[in-house]
């Protein structure tokens, strides 16, 4: 690989990894397992509707 096309190799990595730090997050934040469970049984314990028809 020639220097010219080594040097522009670095800058475009450069600009990419600036660009992609100022981009908006669109992914949503992890939620493990065990976090999921606890707000499927707090959603269950404060909806009357929904607890009254599981027991």
């Amino acid at each position: 690989m020639n220097r010219r096309k080594k040097g522009i190799q670095i800058l475009k990595a450069r600009v990419k990894k600036a660009n992609a730090k100022l981009s908006t997050q669109t992914k949503p934040k992890y939620i493990s397992k065990v976090q999921r469970a606890r707000l499927d049984t707090t959603a269950i314990e404060n909806d009357p509707v929904t607890a009254e028809t599981q027991t």
